[in-house]
């Protein structure tokens, strides 16, 4: 595996830092969260960012559904507080049951 260059471990930084907090912040307000987990290829940042919310179970899911905007949203503005701009932030989070290993 290649070597991660200054730029890509700050951007690494930025975005354990980010998911952590959002992932804090969802267990406390969206029932039957378990982890929050991304994908992230650093030489295509912020453009190929995908940060996932699992859930327990689709019943869990079926119920936040409705709070995906806000967290898409929320985390649009927390990327662009560090001066990271989304174009389509629809793209970078979503809520699903599936594992990181899944």
């Amino acid at each position: 595996m290649k070597k991660l260059s200054a730029v890509q471990l700050k951007q690494q930084a930025l975005v354990f830092d980010i998911a952590n907090r959002l992932e804090a912040q969802a267990r406390d307000e969206l029932e039957g969260m378990q982890q929050c987990w991304f994908d992230v290829q650093y030489h295509q940042f912020p453009g190929s960012l995908l940060l996932r919310f699992q859930f327990e179970n689709e019943e869990a899911l079926a119920l936040a559904e409705p709070e995906l905007k806000k967290w898409q949203q929320q985390l649009s503005a927390a990327l662009l507080k560090k001066g990271v701009v989304l174009k389509d932030r629809r793209r970078h989070l979503i809520f699903t049951i599936e594992g990181p290993k899944d």
